[in-house]
């Protein structure tokens, strides 16, 4: 009898030590508002695409401008907000320049797409910079892409000459 009192006072002191510590951090009790703190940690949650790079020494967006005045070309890291991306697949995002201006950025050799609701969020992309020319036919398929009426394509009547960008790998900050 000794034995199986001793039998369940040790279950009833193990279950007593159950632990509310979070994933192995014996130091760090749980928070009361776990939903909160998960809102939190996704809020800071980086989500990367194509080549994996990092934030270090990427220039504000609107600077790359200014770079492109002396140069056809550059390779560069920008960060940036972005406005919005393909509709259809993802393949392709605007960031914001300001002054009502727009960076096509495209993805290396098409090997990846980023979400297609994107509206807002902050980028940072790693790539090629470079002046390009536009047809009247592609700049009307990108707006298909982008969910735009069939007034606003036909209202597209005149080719564009631009910025574009080749990015080789994008981090999308949520």
């Amino acid at each position: 009898m000794k034995k199986f009192a001793f039998f369940l006072s040790a279950i009833a002191l193990l279950s007593a030590c159950k632990s509310t510590t979070n994933e192995g951090d014996s130091e760090t009790a749980e928070p009361a508002d776990s939903t909160m703190a998960m809102a939190e940690t996704e809020a800071t949650e980086n989500h990367y695409f194509g080549d994996t790079i990092t934030e270090e020494g990427a220039i504000d967006v609107a600077d790359l401008m200014a770079m492109m005045e002396e140069q056809d070309s550059v390779r560069v890291k920008i960060k940036g907000i972005v406005n919005s991306s393909c509709q259809k697949k993802g393949c392709w995002m605007r960031m914001d320049l300001g002054n009502d201006e727009e960076l096509f950025v495209r993805f290396r050799d098409y090997e990846f797409f980023v979400p297609k609701n994107l509206d807002g969020e902050e980028a940072i992309a790693e790539g090629i910079a470079f002046v390009e020319s536009f047809s009247v036919e592609h700049l009307q398929h990108l707006a298909s892409d982008a969910g735009k009426s069939e007034e606003e394509i036909a209202a597209i009547t005149e080719p564009e000459v631009s910025v574009r960008f080749t990015a080789d790998g994008v981090i999308i900050k949520s």
